[in-house]
């Protein structure tokens, strides 16, 4: 059944990001990063498009050089042509000054900056530089996302608060001047550009660590001095399983507590692996917490001594992958079915309840039980599947359930559109 949160968001101005608004009332945003050569055009367009049909609905790529600056335009183009208008944001270190500068249709095909506060100059070129910045941002009317890192803290910042500190009656630790210095840094870079003429509404700031508990603390603190929007992630957050459960439990807590506006699961890559993983890590996040809905989730049983088959395993595999497939199908005709919840279960112990309380469930019998699997939809058997096509009966029992439950709503919406009725967006 679909699963609803009552998390009371904080309040901040709504930033829009091309056609995707940030902040304010509006649903917390998956955002993704390529990691391809961006001057490469053909295979970052390539990788922007999965990654946006996997669901990130902000794409952000590497401006380094003369090179992927000059390609920006060319991959937004291509994008458009392929009818994926996903916003590009761009990434920029050290030479951004220059390079929107020399290059404004790179400027211009943008839909937001990325600047590192740490990685734009030092000393009096810092301020100069990260001005020149915030001029082009309100020169070509695009938001900015000042960024601060833990490995690319402003060292004259740093530098600055540590002699502070050093003069202190009572000096506090390392640790704690460094979470001032990030705070600081993301703060008073904020102040500066709105001096400079950047509005309010066009900023969005993040403070990324590696660790867990730095990082709650950080945006705790951020939020409670600012009211911009905030992106979270957590900053090289590493492979598989660690990756996904640090990410999780830092950020779980923070949209808990209504922190958090765009989100990013800093993900390493297996060799050769998708980059589509952290799209789908932080979807599945935000809808196993009722913050959002995405896709329909496949609830299963783990296993035990009454499932010594895989079959359950592989079946709710399958099913999973099915449900992905054919969203983008569903998504356009059945609004709403994105909060379904199928049930794949292994036995009869837990089998029966789970697929009562689903949408729509299947309870396979077990080792040593009989070799039927009865289907239940909204909480009613209607019908037991038996044999080697338990599968794809299965799916067309999804599908006709689908069409079935949701065409209805489809209809309705059409209607009140034809009427000229206000309809909330899809997510």
């Amino acid at each position: 059944m679909p699963n609803t949160a009552s998390i009371t968001r904080r309040s901040t101005p709504t930033v829009r990001i091309g056609h995707v608004p940030v902040g304010g009332a509006h649903p917390v945003v998956v955002q993704s990063m390529t990691n391809t050569d961006t001057a490469d055009v053909e295979t970052t367009t390539a990788q922007c498009a999965e990654l946006a049909r996997a669901g990130s609905e902000l794409v952000r790529v590497t401006v380094n050089d003369d090179g992927a600056a000059a390609a920006v335009p060319r991959i937004r183009e291509r994008l458009d042509a392929l009818g994926v208008h996903v916003p590009l944001v761009g990434d920029f270190h050290f030479n951004g000054h220059r390079l929107l500068e020399k290059h404004p249709a790179c400027a211009q095909a943008l839909a937001k900056f990325r600047i590192n506060p740490g990685n734009v100059g030092r000393g009096r070129k810092r301020d100069e530089q990260f001005a020149r910045m915030i001029e082009f941002a309100c020169r070509h009317e695009k938001p900015v996302r000042i960024g601060v890192n833990w490995g690319s803290l402003d060292q004259d910042l740093l530098a600055r608060l540590l002699d502070d500190n050093a003069r202190r009656p009572r000096p506090k630790s390392l640790e704690e001047v460094t979470h001032d210095a990030l705070l600081e840094s993301a703060l008073s870079s904020a102040q500066r550009a709105e001096e400079l003429g950047l509005p309010h509404d066009r900023i969005i700031l993040s403070c990324k660590l590696s660790g867990v508990q730095d990082l709650i603390r950080a945006y705790r603190d951020l939020a409670a001095r600012c009211d911009y929007p905030l992106h979270l992630g957590l900053t090289e957050a590493g492979m598989g399983s660690k990756g996904i459960v640090a990410s999780t439990a830092a950020l779980a807590v923070l949209l808990q507590e209504g922190i958090g506006d765009t989100i990013r699961i800093s993900l390493t890559p297996q060799p050769g692996g998708n980059r589509t993983q952290e799209v789908i890590v932080a979807q599945e996040l935000l809808q196993t917490m009722g913050l959002r809905s995405f896709t329909p989730l496949v609830v299963a049983c783990p296993g035990c001594g009454r499932t010594s088959s895989d079959y359950f395993q592989r079946l709710a595999e399958e099913i999973q992958d099915y449900l992905r497939e054919r969203m983008p199908h569903w998504r356009a005709r059945y609004p709403g079915v994105e909060e379904m919840t199928v049930a794949v279960m292994g036995c009869v112990v837990n089998g029966p309840g789970e697929s009562k309380n689903a949408n729509i469930g299947i309870s396979l019998p077990g080792s040593g039980e009989r070799p039927v699997a009865p289907v239940y939809e909204d909480g009613e058997k209607t019908v037991t599947l038996k044999g080697e096509g338990i599968a794809e009966a299965f799916k067309q029992r999804v599908e006709a359930y689908v069409r079935r439950t949701y065409e209805e709503r489809a209809v309705d919406v059409d209607t009140r559109k034809a009427s000229g009725a206000a309809t909330a967006p899809l997510p």
